[in-house]
């Protein structure tokens, strides 16, 4: 139990999010956490300072049924009061002109509205935290769209063109079937500014034995390097960053550009042959690891994102035995089993990702040998060497 003392300094340091006039039944989330708004909710208090993201669904008189989520990234500073009001003919949440939003800041700070705002629940906070620590300012600034609003209402006909799983395609059609949802013409394009990713084609004149998968391996390790230089600045962590926005935006954001986003960074990272061993193998520690607490949280069997209408997009039908993150993945792993010289840090995720996946989802990982592709005898001489590079003492990943 927080004493009293301590919740007023978190109260007084912490971020604050008021939001007015929010109807009854609207769902308003912030990062893992999700709020039923009711008469006298206007907002959430105590939010650490970082990076977060608030998306909102709102609601039919009755509560029954849902509107597709909106969302949107804030970086909060210290004791920062974030203000927005509810526009009914829009029906969502909008910014106020800076007299009157000041006006606000100062009634949040003269604790007026304190009984009327939610408390951030700082227990959620570290599972948070491992979902967004390669997010900053600049890569929300570079990759949000015009108003900063996420919502999949704008995205229909934007993804028309692009091939789409059977899972993805279900999506498209409720989007299009929902009451809430107007045509794409009504909506201008207002999509985030992901960082294209070309897809790795067959070419006309290509003869059919250079098209090995050697040659799109290395094509793969080829591009993720001009990737890096040309549109990341040479900054991996920016890279991871964008992955890390993506998988936000689509597991809270429920948008399906953002799935595909992630989607694209994934397959291009995990058909990657050369770099994990050689020139990359802190991105790929560091990338495994990002992936492997995003789909902990993802696939925890008693997590949702509200009770009606806007479950999370993550469950087990996006993850078939067939999908293309277990073909990658088995793949991957058994790239991490032949290797010769493997980083310490990296086959230590690399076994984690493969329980989990195994664990979550069932899912087999069979190799050609008898012996299985991560796991290996003390004395196997053909197990690959394993090169602990110089890392700090606290990267070991830990159970959880």
């Amino acid at each position: 139990m927080m004493d009293a003392d301590k919740a007023l300094e978190l109260v007084k340091s912490g971020a604050t999010l008021l939001l007015l006039d929010v109807p009854q039944y609207t769902l308003i989330g912030i990062d893992t956490q999700v709020f039923s708004v009711g008469p006298a909710f206007k907002g959430i208090k105590m939010i650490p300072r970082g990076v977060h993201f608030v998306f909102y669904s709102s609601s039919t008189r009755d509560g029954k049924e849902f509107s597709p989520i909106t969302g949107f990234f804030i970086d909060a500073g210290y004791s920062q009061v974030v203000v927005r009001m509810w526009d009914q003919q829009e029906e969502r949440l909008i910014k106020m002109p800076e007299e009157e939003e000041e006006r606000y800041r100062q009634a949040v700070r003269s604790f007026e509205f304190d009984k009327h705002l939610g408390p951030y629940d700082l227990s959620l906070y570290a599972d948070w935290k491992r979902l967004f620590n390669y997010i900053t300012k600049s890569t929300i600034e570079r990759l949000e769209p015009i108003g900063g609003e996420i919502t999949v209402t704008y995205e229909h006909g934007m993804l028309k063109n692009t091939c789409k799983s059977a899972m993805e395609r279900v999506l498209d059609e409720q989007l299009r079937n929902s009451k809430f949802s107007s045509p794409a013409e009504e909506h201008p394009k207002r999509g985030c500014y992901y960082t294209p990713i070309p897809r790795i084609i067959k070419r006309k004149g290509i003869e059919s034995e250079q098209l090995t998968s050697l040659n799109l391996d290395k094509a793969s390790t080829e591009l993720l390097e001009t990737l890096l230089v040309k549109d990341y600045g040479g900054s991996e962590e920016s890279l991871l960053g964008e992955l890390q926005f993506a998988f936000i935006a689509f597991l809270m954001g429920q948008s399906l550009e953002a799935f595909m986003q992630w989607k694209s960074l994934v397959s291009l990272l995990l058909g990657c042959t050369e770099a994990p061993f050689q020139t990359r193998s802190r991105l790929f520690t560091k990338f495994i690891k990002v992936i492997y607490y995003q789909l902990k949280y993802g696939l925890q069997k008693d997590r949702s994102v509200g009770e009606a209408g806007t479950s999370a997009l993550l469950d087990d039908s996006w993850f078939s035995s067939d999908s293309f993150l277990h073909r990658l993945c088995k793949d991957f792993f058994s790239l991490v089993q032949d290797a010769s010289v493997v980083d310490g840090d990296l086959l230590s995720w690399t076994r984690k990702l493969k329980e989990l996946l195994e664990n979550s989802l069932g899912w087999e990982f069979q190799q050609k040998s008898a012996v299985d592709g991560i796991y290996f005898e003390e004395n196997d001489e053909y197990a690959p060497v394993v090169e602990m590079l110089d890392e700090p003492s606290g990267s070991e990943p830990t159970s959880s």
